[in-house]
């Protein structure tokens, strides 16, 4: 039985995640070129049957699917822009970090040229590609998508959110402020663990599993949230002020600073204030619109 033949790809910028990305794509026998702004970068990819490239141009010239992998919505426009003029007809995949309306605004770009664009959100870091666990967010073009799903699961569990260019980011980016704030509140633990002689990783294995254990009430607080049914609450703001004022006292005293913790504080606080502490912690997500 005959081969099936792989859609070659293109990688533009190898940092960390694109070099992932690359390697990856060479371990499934996808034909690969590979371009970064900075020489140097490509030895490991070049020697695993990568095919590198010195310029963008020769890099869109190639065939296949293009996939820019740069440091931000600024580096798209630089890389890009000046071999805007090629890409008609040609199909391109962001998952360079932009902000939604960044995502949109390259979509209308895209298009303005002819170019058919996918948006992505990375769900994982760079040891993680092709593996059990990473997942790639896509928003954008269908086409696009649906032509090379298979290709993109080589690299993670793909799921697409429709037409939206900027959908696909703002489900990262949330995803990432829910994450980023829970290792706020680690390094705030670890901290105050430290000033009574407890290492951070002895704290990491026990607050591992209370947060996995915590998390489980999202879908709850999610549902409490869109039906806005804030009353008769089983615990509620006023109690959650009283614990964060604990809180802050108790960092205090072990000389930690409240930086991560405040910002709640000062939520709950202000719903207090204005007489809603009866209410449930949910409503906090009021206080953010």
């Amino acid at each position: 039985m005959a081969e099936t033949t792989k859609t070659p790809v293109t990688i533009l910028g190898l940092g960390a995640m694109g070099q992932a990305l690359a390697a990856t794509f060479l371990k499934a026998g996808v034909p690969t070129t590979v371009w970064n702004r900075t020489p140097g970068k490509d030895a490991d990819l070049l020697a695993a049957g990568a095919v590198g490239v010195a310029t963008v141009a020769e890099a869109i010239d190639t065939e296949g699917l293009i996939i820019a992998v740069l440091l931000d919505h600024a580096s798209v426009h630089a890389t890009l822009d000046p071999v805007a003029d090629r890409l008609a007809g040609r199909q391109l995949i962001n998952l360079t970090s932009t902000a939604p309306n960044e995502a949109r605004e390259l979509a209308g770009w895209a298009a303005g040229h002819g170019c058919d664009y996918l948006d992505g959100g990375i769900m994982a870091v760079p040891p993680m590609i092709g593996q059990p666990g990473a997942s790639i967010l896509y928003s954008g073009s269908r086409t696009v998508f649906d032509t090379h799903v298979e290709t993109l699961e080589l690299l993670a569990a793909a799921e697409y959110f429709g037409g939206d260019a900027g959908l696909a980011s703002t489900y990262d980016f949330a995803l990432l402020a829910a994450m980023y704030a829970m290792f706020g509140g680690f390094l705030h633990g670890a901290a105050m663990m430290r000033s009574v002689g407890v290492p951070a990783a002895e704290f990491g294995r026990r607050a591992a599993a209370w947060v996995s254990a915590m998390a489980q009430s999202f879908p709850h607080q999610g549902t409490v949230i869109d039906t806005a049914t804030y009353i008769d609450p089983i615990q509620s703001i006023a109690f959650h002020k009283a614990a964060l004022d604990a809180i802050t006292r108790a960092s205090r005293d072990a000389h930690v600073t409240p930086d991560f913790v405040a910002p709640m504080k000062t939520l709950l606080d202000r719903q207090v204030a204005d007489g809603r502490g009866t209410l449930g912690f949910e409503r906090t997500f009021e206080e953010l619109l």
